[in-house]
């Protein structure tokens, strides 16, 4: 049976996603989460989870944030785990440089999300229409809402979120693989990797 499994570095990344995915599709697939405490540990545990997983029908996404590093070396280092753990069609997903640079793409639904008054107006300022190269998004948005925690805030921030935003494209490109691993009309889906 076709599921999507979500290997994720963080709580707040489940948390995010959770909130996006019933507004993908109605009545997905079954959805598992496995969540790891930090990029170390998604890196160190990601072969022997992917190999433990049995079902062979099972569709898996893995996201990390870039943080500092090259966000092309992130990239091709989980695929290459992927692989070696026999999951080479395994999706990998970075977030280019945090979580938090997709909630600076989407002023819009923070301000919805903590009833920040006049945020979404802040869209056009030059460091908010592409967020994805910010350095620290993190301390960025704490500046905006002082009152965001990872986990909560993106709970509270994912239900608003605009699916289609293009802002950031690394969220876009999260969004299009969950769209497409979603896809009735898709059952084994094999994805073509193209972008970051």
């Amino acid at each position: 049976m076709k599921e999507i499994v979500f290997l994720l570095e963080e709580p707040s990344a489940r948390a995010m996603i959770e909130g996006i995915v019933p507004r993908i599709e109605a009545e997905p697939p079954p959805v598992r989460y496995i969540v790891f405490e930090g990029k170390q540990d998604l890196e160190r545990q990601l072969i022997r989870k992917l190999r433990a997983y049995r079902n062979p029908d099972a569709v898996f996404i893995v996201m990390r944030d870039q943080d500092f590093a090259d966000c092309r070396d992130v990239k091709e280092n989980l695929k290459r785990k992927c692989a070696d753990a026999g999951r080479p069609g395994a999706v990998v997903r970075v977030a280019c440089r945090a979580l938090e640079s997709w909630y600076l793409a989407d002023l819009a639904a923070v301000e919805a999300a903590f009833g920040t008054r006049g945020l979404a107006q802040r869209q056009n300022d030059r460091k908010f229409r592409t967020p994805d190269g910010l350095g620290n998004p993190d301390r960025e948005l704490k500046r905006l809402v002082p009152e965001y925690q990872k986990i909560g805030g993106s709970r509270r921030i994912a239900p608003h979120l605009d699916l289609d935003n293009e802002r950031s494209r690394s969220f876009y490109h999260l969004v299009k693989t969950i769209k497409d691993s979603l896809s009735t009309n898709n059952e084994y889906y094999l994805p073509v990797e193209i972008e970051l």
